[in-house]
Protein backbone atom coordinates (compact mmCIF):
# COMPACT_ATOMS: atom_id res chain seq x y z
CA UNK A 1 0.00 0.00 0.00
CA UNK A 2 1.06 3.41 -0.70
CA UNK A 3 0.17 5.87 2.36
CA UNK A 4 0.92 9.74 2.57
CA UNK A 5 1.40 11.13 6.25
CA UNK A 6 0.39 14.72 6.14
CA UNK A 7 1.10 17.27 9.11
CA UNK A 8 -0.58 20.51 7.61
CA UNK A 9 0.78 23.82 7.47
CA UNK A 10 -0.81 25.63 10.56
CA UNK A 11 -1.82 28.59 11.28
CA UNK A 12 -3.36 29.77 14.37
CA UNK A 13 -5.37 32.65 13.38
CA UNK A 14 -8.22 33.01 16.03
CA UNK A 15 -7.34 30.77 17.73
CA UNK A 16 -6.54 30.90 21.46
CA UNK A 17 -4.17 28.20 21.14
CA UNK A 18 -1.00 28.96 23.59
CA UNK A 19 1.55 26.50 22.52
CA UNK A 20 4.79 27.49 20.32
CA UNK A 21 4.37 27.94 16.93
CA UNK A 22 7.08 27.04 15.34
CA UNK A 23 8.01 23.85 13.39
CA UNK A 24 8.40 20.45 15.02
CA UNK A 25 9.93 17.09 14.07
CA UNK A 26 6.48 15.23 13.39
CA UNK A 27 7.48 11.93 16.03
CA UNK A 28 3.85 10.43 15.88
CA UNK A 29 4.42 10.25 11.92
CA UNK A 30 8.16 9.53 11.76
CA UNK A 31 7.36 6.36 14.18
CA UNK A 32 4.20 5.35 11.69
CA UNK A 33 6.78 5.81 8.69
CA UNK A 34 9.66 3.45 9.50
CA UNK A 35 7.01 0.65 11.33
CA UNK A 36 5.19 0.69 8.13
CA UNK A 37 7.92 0.49 5.63
CA UNK A 38 9.30 -2.20 8.20
CA UNK A 39 5.58 -4.02 7.09
CA UNK A 40 6.31 -3.72 3.35
CA UNK A 41 4.40 -0.56 2.39
CA UNK A 42 5.72 2.71 0.65
CA UNK A 43 5.41 5.54 2.65
CA UNK A 44 5.76 9.44 2.23
CA UNK A 45 5.91 12.23 4.86
CA UNK A 46 4.32 15.28 3.75
CA UNK A 47 5.24 18.01 6.27
CA UNK A 48 3.50 21.18 5.05
CA UNK A 49 4.50 22.98 8.73
CA UNK A 50 8.43 22.39 8.32
CA UNK A 51 8.54 22.81 4.39
CA UNK A 52 6.82 25.73 4.71
CA UNK A 53 4.15 24.53 2.19
CA UNK A 54 1.27 25.88 0.85
CA UNK A 55 -2.33 23.86 0.73
CA UNK A 56 -1.87 23.57 -2.84
CA UNK A 57 1.53 22.21 -2.78
CA UNK A 58 0.65 19.96 -0.11
CA UNK A 59 -1.91 18.73 -2.55
CA UNK A 60 0.47 18.54 -5.17
CA UNK A 61 2.63 16.50 -3.25
CA UNK A 62 -0.10 13.97 -2.19
CA UNK A 63 -1.12 13.58 -5.47
CA UNK A 64 2.05 12.95 -7.13
CA UNK A 65 2.85 10.55 -5.08
CA UNK A 66 -0.65 8.61 -5.69
CA UNK A 67 -1.84 7.21 -2.12
CA UNK A 68 -4.02 4.29 -1.39
CA UNK A 69 -4.33 5.95 2.34
CA UNK A 70 -3.92 9.59 3.28
CA UNK A 71 -3.46 10.18 6.88
CA UNK A 72 -3.72 13.71 8.68
CA UNK A 73 -3.08 14.75 12.21
CA UNK A 74 -5.38 17.52 14.40
CA UNK A 75 -2.45 18.58 16.25
CA UNK A 76 1.03 20.02 15.56
CA UNK A 77 2.90 17.53 16.74
CA UNK A 78 3.25 15.14 19.95
CA UNK A 79 4.01 17.89 22.06
CA UNK A 80 1.18 19.82 21.62
CA UNK A 81 -1.73 17.31 21.61
CA UNK A 82 -2.03 18.27 25.53
CA UNK A 83 -2.74 21.55 24.27
CA UNK A 84 -3.66 21.26 20.60
CA UNK A 85 -5.63 24.20 18.46
CA UNK A 86 -9.40 23.49 19.90
CA UNK A 87 -10.84 24.29 16.58
CA UNK A 88 -10.25 21.85 13.43
CA UNK A 89 -9.88 24.34 10.91
CA UNK A 90 -6.54 23.79 9.71
CA UNK A 91 -6.70 19.74 9.07
CA UNK A 92 -10.06 20.53 7.23
CA UNK A 93 -8.92 23.34 5.15
CA UNK A 94 -5.75 20.55 4.13
CA UNK A 95 -8.35 17.37 4.14
CA UNK A 96 -10.33 19.81 1.68
CA UNK A 97 -7.80 19.48 -0.96
CA UNK A 98 -6.86 16.22 -0.47
CA UNK A 99 -10.09 14.66 -1.15
CA UNK A 100 -9.84 13.45 -4.96
CA UNK A 101 -5.70 12.49 -4.55
CA UNK A 102 -5.60 11.23 -1.00
CA UNK A 103 -7.38 7.76 -1.40
CA UNK A 104 -8.92 6.93 2.01
CA UNK A 105 -8.66 9.76 4.66
CA UNK A 106 -8.04 8.77 8.08
CA UNK A 107 -7.58 10.97 10.79
CA UNK A 108 -5.08 10.79 13.77
CA UNK A 109 -4.57 13.25 17.55
CA UNK A 110 -6.29 14.51 20.32
CA UNK A 111 -9.96 15.18 18.57
CA UNK A 112 -9.50 11.66 16.97
CA UNK A 113 -8.92 10.17 20.42
CA UNK A 114 -11.50 12.33 22.86
CA UNK A 115 -14.05 13.03 19.91
CA UNK A 116 -14.21 10.75 17.11
CA UNK A 117 -17.43 10.95 15.36
CA UNK A 118 -17.44 15.00 15.76
CA UNK A 119 -13.77 14.54 14.54
CA UNK A 120 -14.88 12.09 11.21
CA UNK A 121 -17.82 14.32 10.54
CA UNK A 122 -16.11 17.44 10.65
CA UNK A 123 -13.07 16.52 8.44
CA UNK A 124 -15.26 13.86 6.25
CA UNK A 125 -12.62 11.40 7.15
CA UNK A 126 -12.94 7.75 6.38
CA UNK A 127 -11.55 6.43 9.77
CA UNK A 128 -10.10 8.16 13.04
CA UNK A 129 -7.97 6.54 15.39
CA UNK A 130 -8.07 7.20 19.06
CA UNK A 131 -4.84 6.83 21.15
CA UNK A 132 -1.46 6.38 19.91
CA UNK A 133 -1.65 6.13 16.51
CA UNK A 134 1.45 4.44 15.13
CA UNK A 135 0.75 0.46 15.63
CA UNK A 136 -3.07 0.79 15.13
CA UNK A 137 -2.16 2.38 11.48
CA UNK A 138 0.08 -0.61 10.32
CA UNK A 139 -2.80 -2.75 11.36
CA UNK A 140 -5.38 -0.31 9.28
CA UNK A 141 -3.11 -0.03 6.42
CA UNK A 142 -2.80 -4.35 6.24
CA UNK A 143 -6.52 -4.74 6.66
CA UNK A 144 -8.99 -4.47 3.68
CA UNK A 145 -11.86 -2.00 4.54
CA UNK A 146 -14.48 -5.10 5.20
CA UNK A 147 -12.03 -6.26 7.74
CA UNK A 148 -11.83 -3.00 9.82
CA UNK A 149 -14.56 -4.43 12.14
CA UNK A 150 -11.29 -6.37 13.34
CA UNK A 151 -9.43 -2.92 14.44
CA UNK A 152 -9.48 -1.54 17.88
CA UNK A 153 -9.18 2.00 18.84
CA UNK A 154 -10.76 2.61 15.79
CA UNK A 155 -13.69 4.98 14.09
CA UNK A 156 -15.13 4.64 10.44
CA UNK A 157 -18.22 5.75 8.51
CA UNK A 158 -20.52 3.39 8.04
CA UNK A 159 -23.61 3.79 6.35
CA UNK A 160 -24.22 6.98 7.08
CA UNK A 161 -23.34 6.70 10.84
CA UNK A 162 -19.87 6.39 12.47
CA UNK A 163 -18.58 3.43 14.49
CA UNK A 164 -16.56 3.45 17.44
CA UNK A 165 -14.76 0.14 18.02
CA UNK A 166 -12.89 0.14 21.74
CA UNK A 167 -10.71 2.78 23.56
CA UNK A 168 -7.72 5.01 23.04
CA UNK A 169 -4.82 2.80 21.97
CA UNK A 170 -1.45 2.79 23.94
CA UNK A 171 1.24 2.34 22.27
CA UNK A 172 4.42 -0.37 23.19
CA UNK A 173 7.18 1.83 23.88
CA UNK A 174 9.72 -1.35 23.60
CA UNK A 175 8.54 -1.61 20.00
CA UNK A 176 8.88 2.00 18.61
CA UNK A 177 12.55 2.14 16.23
CA UNK A 178 15.20 4.82 16.78
CA UNK A 179 13.76 7.53 14.47
CA UNK A 180 15.59 8.52 10.92
CA UNK A 181 15.13 12.09 9.62
CA UNK A 182 16.05 13.21 6.34
CA UNK A 183 19.36 15.53 6.15
CA UNK A 184 16.80 18.08 4.86
CA UNK A 185 14.33 17.97 7.19
CA UNK A 186 17.01 18.34 10.37
CA UNK A 187 18.48 21.33 8.46
CA UNK A 188 15.33 23.36 8.00
CA UNK A 189 14.78 23.00 12.10
CA UNK A 190 16.50 25.89 13.31
CA UNK A 191 13.85 26.24 16.77
CA UNK A 192 15.48 25.40 19.57
CA UNK A 193 12.08 24.79 21.97
CA UNK A 194 12.08 26.58 25.30
CA UNK A 195 15.83 27.43 24.60
CA UNK A 196 16.50 31.12 26.18
CA UNK A 197 20.11 31.00 27.38
CA UNK A 198 21.52 30.90 23.60
CA UNK A 199 20.31 30.72 19.93
CA UNK A 200 23.23 29.20 18.23
CA UNK A 201 23.29 28.58 14.87
CA UNK A 202 23.01 24.70 14.23
CA UNK A 203 19.38 22.66 14.30
CA UNK A 204 17.48 21.65 17.17
CA UNK A 205 15.15 18.40 17.39
CA UNK A 206 12.57 16.72 19.29
CA UNK A 207 13.10 13.10 20.86
CA UNK A 208 10.78 11.43 23.64
CA UNK A 209 12.32 9.01 26.20
CA UNK A 210 9.07 8.28 27.94
CA UNK A 211 5.17 8.91 27.47
CA UNK A 212 2.44 9.18 29.84
CA UNK A 213 2.73 10.15 33.48
CA UNK A 214 2.33 8.49 36.56
CA UNK A 215 0.35 12.08 38.37
CA UNK A 216 -3.25 12.81 37.65
CA UNK A 217 -3.01 16.63 37.67
CA UNK A 218 -7.02 17.85 37.01
CA UNK A 219 -5.64 20.21 34.15
CA UNK A 220 -3.73 17.71 31.95
CA UNK A 221 -5.44 16.51 28.82
CA UNK A 222 -3.70 12.82 28.42
CA UNK A 223 -6.69 10.58 29.65
CA UNK A 224 -7.15 9.59 26.31
CA UNK A 225 -4.02 9.25 25.08
CA UNK A 226 -0.32 9.71 25.94
CA UNK A 227 -1.57 8.63 29.48
CA UNK A 228 0.26 5.69 31.30
CA UNK A 229 3.61 6.12 31.84
CA UNK A 230 6.24 4.29 29.50
CA UNK A 231 9.89 4.75 28.99
CA UNK A 232 11.55 3.67 25.46
CA UNK A 233 14.45 1.74 25.37
CA UNK A 234 17.67 3.74 26.50
CA UNK A 235 19.72 2.05 23.59
CA UNK A 236 17.08 2.78 21.00
CA UNK A 237 16.61 6.78 22.90
CA UNK A 238 20.80 7.03 22.46
CA UNK A 239 21.10 5.51 18.94
CA UNK A 240 18.11 8.14 17.68
CA UNK A 241 20.28 11.16 19.52
CA UNK A 242 23.55 9.73 18.10
CA UNK A 243 22.41 10.01 14.61
CA UNK A 244 20.57 13.19 15.25
CA UNK A 245 24.29 14.69 16.44
CA UNK A 246 25.77 13.27 13.58
CA UNK A 247 23.29 15.62 11.14
CA UNK A 248 24.27 18.81 13.33
CA UNK A 249 21.97 18.64 16.23
CA UNK A 250 23.08 20.16 18.97
CA UNK A 251 20.21 21.04 21.35
CA UNK A 252 17.24 18.60 21.53
CA UNK A 253 14.17 19.13 23.74
CA UNK A 254 12.77 15.81 25.17
CA UNK A 255 8.76 16.05 24.53
CA UNK A 256 8.01 13.90 27.92
CA UNK A 257 4.91 15.08 30.15
CA UNK A 258 7.11 14.68 32.61
CA UNK A 259 10.63 14.17 32.74
CA UNK A 260 11.38 12.19 35.47
CA UNK A 261 15.06 11.33 36.87
CA UNK A 262 17.19 8.48 35.23
CA UNK A 263 20.19 8.48 36.13
CA UNK A 264 21.27 5.96 33.38
CA UNK A 265 20.10 8.77 30.81
CA UNK A 266 21.96 11.49 32.34
CA UNK A 267 25.06 9.69 32.59
CA UNK A 268 24.86 8.72 29.33
CA UNK A 269 24.40 12.62 28.16
CA UNK A 270 27.57 13.58 30.14
CA UNK A 271 29.26 11.69 27.01
CA UNK A 272 27.35 13.65 24.31
CA UNK A 273 28.40 17.21 23.01
CA UNK A 274 24.50 18.08 22.86
CA UNK A 275 22.09 20.31 25.12
CA UNK A 276 18.69 19.99 26.06
CA UNK A 277 15.29 21.12 27.68
CA UNK A 278 12.69 19.41 29.84
CA UNK A 279 9.46 19.71 31.16
CA UNK A 280 9.16 18.52 34.78
CA UNK A 281 8.45 18.65 38.71
CA UNK A 282 10.51 20.06 40.04
CA UNK A 283 9.49 18.59 43.82
CA UNK A 284 10.46 15.07 41.86
CA UNK A 285 14.27 16.79 41.40
CA UNK A 286 17.00 16.32 44.55
CA UNK A 287 19.79 18.52 44.48
CA UNK A 288 22.04 15.93 43.51
CA UNK A 289 19.94 15.05 40.90
CA UNK A 290 19.66 18.25 39.66
CA UNK A 291 23.37 19.04 40.18
CA UNK A 292 23.47 16.16 37.58
CA UNK A 293 20.98 17.25 35.19
CA UNK A 294 22.93 20.41 34.87
CA UNK A 295 26.18 18.57 34.35
CA UNK A 296 24.29 16.42 31.82
CA UNK A 297 23.77 19.76 29.63
CA UNK A 298 20.23 20.56 30.30
CA UNK A 299 19.80 24.40 29.83
CA UNK A 300 16.19 24.52 30.22
CA UNK A 301 13.22 23.32 32.99
CA UNK A 302 9.63 24.26 32.52
CA UNK A 303 8.27 23.55 36.18
CA UNK A 304 4.76 22.85 37.21
CA UNK A 305 4.28 24.54 40.45
CA UNK A 306 0.66 25.48 39.34
CA UNK A 307 -0.34 27.00 42.58
CA UNK A 308 1.83 28.68 45.67
CA UNK A 309 -0.67 27.17 48.53
CA UNK A 310 -1.08 23.58 49.59
CA UNK A 311 -4.89 24.09 49.01
CA UNK A 312 -4.61 25.06 45.13
CA UNK A 313 -2.03 22.41 45.11
CA UNK A 314 -4.32 19.78 46.50
CA UNK A 315 -7.36 20.92 44.09
CA UNK A 316 -5.55 20.45 41.48
CA UNK A 317 -4.53 16.96 42.43
CA UNK A 318 -0.95 17.85 42.04
CA UNK A 319 0.13 14.88 45.09
CA UNK A 320 2.57 17.60 45.78
CA UNK A 321 4.86 16.56 49.32
CA UNK A 322 6.85 19.80 48.94
CA UNK A 323 6.24 23.05 50.75
CA UNK A 324 5.66 26.38 48.94
CA UNK A 325 8.93 27.57 50.82
CA UNK A 326 10.73 24.18 49.86
CA UNK A 327 10.02 24.33 46.07
CA UNK A 328 11.17 28.29 45.93
CA UNK A 329 14.24 26.65 47.23
CA UNK A 330 14.65 23.67 45.12
CA UNK A 331 14.09 25.81 41.95
CA UNK A 332 16.28 28.48 42.57
CA UNK A 333 18.75 25.85 43.62
CA UNK A 334 18.21 24.48 40.28
CA UNK A 335 19.05 27.56 38.30
CA UNK A 336 22.54 27.34 39.99
CA UNK A 337 23.02 24.59 37.92
CA UNK A 338 20.74 25.22 34.73
CA UNK A 339 21.06 28.48 32.64
CA UNK A 340 17.14 28.81 32.33
CA UNK A 341 14.50 27.61 35.00
CA UNK A 342 10.88 28.65 34.72
CA UNK A 343 7.81 27.82 37.42
CA UNK A 344 4.71 27.74 35.64
CA UNK A 345 1.29 29.27 37.95
CA UNK A 346 -2.45 28.28 36.96
CA UNK A 347 -5.11 30.72 37.92
CA UNK A 348 -6.61 28.39 40.56
CA UNK A 349 -8.63 31.32 42.48
CA UNK A 350 -6.69 30.13 45.72
CA UNK A 351 -3.70 32.17 45.54
CA UNK A 352 -3.69 36.00 46.37
CA UNK A 353 -2.18 38.23 43.26
CA UNK A 354 -0.27 40.25 45.84
CA UNK A 355 1.02 37.19 47.34
CA UNK A 356 1.72 35.86 43.40
CA UNK A 357 3.87 38.97 42.50
CA UNK A 358 5.74 39.23 45.29
CA UNK A 359 6.85 35.46 44.59
CA UNK A 360 7.25 36.48 41.23
CA UNK A 361 10.02 39.07 41.60
CA UNK A 362 11.06 36.99 44.28
CA UNK A 363 12.36 34.22 42.17
CA UNK A 364 13.61 36.60 39.35
CA UNK A 365 16.02 38.44 41.74
CA UNK A 366 17.45 34.33 41.96
CA UNK A 367 17.56 34.67 38.09
CA UNK A 368 14.14 32.56 37.52
CA UNK A 369 11.45 32.83 35.72
CA UNK A 370 7.92 32.28 36.91
CA UNK A 371 4.70 33.57 34.64
CA UNK A 372 1.79 35.61 35.20
CA UNK A 373 -1.09 32.74 36.69
CA UNK A 374 -3.05 32.13 33.44
CA UNK A 375 -6.80 29.98 33.31
CA UNK A 376 -6.27 27.13 31.51
CA UNK A 377 -8.55 25.57 28.97
CA UNK A 378 -10.93 22.41 30.33
CA UNK A 379 -9.25 19.93 27.69
CA UNK A 380 -11.45 17.03 26.63
CA UNK A 381 -9.45 14.20 27.82
CA UNK A 382 -8.87 15.86 30.82
CA UNK A 383 -10.39 15.33 34.36
CA UNK A 384 -11.08 19.34 34.78
CA UNK A 385 -13.41 18.64 31.55
CA UNK A 386 -14.87 15.35 33.40
CA UNK A 387 -15.49 17.34 36.92
CA UNK A 388 -17.41 19.68 34.71
CA UNK A 389 -19.56 17.81 32.14
CA UNK A 390 -18.60 14.36 32.51
CA UNK A 391 -17.49 12.11 29.48
CA UNK A 392 -16.23 14.29 26.19
CA UNK A 393 -19.18 13.86 23.73
CA UNK A 394 -19.59 15.14 19.96
CA UNK A 395 -19.69 18.86 21.27
CA UNK A 396 -17.04 18.65 23.61
CA UNK A 397 -14.59 20.67 22.01
CA UNK A 398 -17.14 23.24 21.72
CA UNK A 399 -18.49 23.52 25.08
CA UNK A 400 -15.06 23.82 26.82
CA UNK A 401 -14.13 26.36 23.80
CA UNK A 402 -17.48 28.53 24.96
CA UNK A 403 -16.93 28.09 28.91
CA UNK A 404 -13.00 29.08 27.98
CA UNK A 405 -14.33 32.69 26.16
CA UNK A 406 -16.87 33.16 28.94
CA UNK A 407 -14.42 33.08 31.87
CA UNK A 408 -11.39 34.19 30.00
CA UNK A 409 -10.90 38.25 29.79
CA UNK A 410 -7.00 38.17 29.96
CA UNK A 411 -5.17 35.97 27.74
CA UNK A 412 -1.58 35.46 27.13
CA UNK A 413 0.89 37.24 25.47
CA UNK A 414 1.03 34.43 22.40
CA UNK A 415 -2.36 34.04 21.70
CA UNK A 416 -4.90 36.26 19.61
CA UNK A 417 -6.29 38.45 21.89
CA UNK A 418 -9.49 38.64 19.79
CA UNK A 419 -10.08 35.08 19.72
CA UNK A 420 -13.13 33.78 17.66
CA UNK A 421 -15.39 31.18 18.86
CA UNK A 422 -14.90 27.59 17.85
CA UNK A 423 -18.17 27.16 15.36
CA UNK A 424 -17.13 30.36 13.08
CA UNK A 425 -12.99 29.37 12.85
CA UNK A 426 -14.75 25.81 11.50
CA UNK A 427 -17.22 27.14 9.77
CA UNK A 428 -14.60 29.63 7.90
CA UNK A 429 -12.73 26.52 6.56
CA UNK A 430 -15.80 24.50 5.45
CA UNK A 431 -16.91 27.87 3.72
CA UNK A 432 -13.66 28.26 2.17
CA UNK A 433 -13.24 24.21 0.45
CA UNK A 434 -16.89 24.65 -0.76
Amino acid sequence: MRIALVNPNWSFDGSIYFGCRAPHLPLEFGYARQMLEATGHVVKLVDGQLMNLSHGEIGDAVRDFVPDMTVVTTAPSYLFWRCAPPELRVPQETIADLRAPGGCLVAIGPHASTTPRATLRKLGADAAILGEAEEVLVRLAAAPRDRWSDISSLCYADGGGAVVQGGPHIGDMTRLPALRWENELVRRHAHHHHRFDASPPRAGAEIETSRGCPYRCTFCAKEKFRDTYRRRPLGVVLDELDRLIGQGVDYVYFIDEIFLPNRALLAALVERNVRFGVQTRIDLWSEAMLEQLGAAGCVSIEAGVESLTEEGRDRLDKNCRLTTEDLTARLVFAKQHVPFVQANLIATGDDDPTTVAAWRDALREKGVWANDPVPLFPYPGSPDYRLLWGEPDDHAWERAHAHYLERCVDYSDIQEQRPLPLEILERRAVAGAA
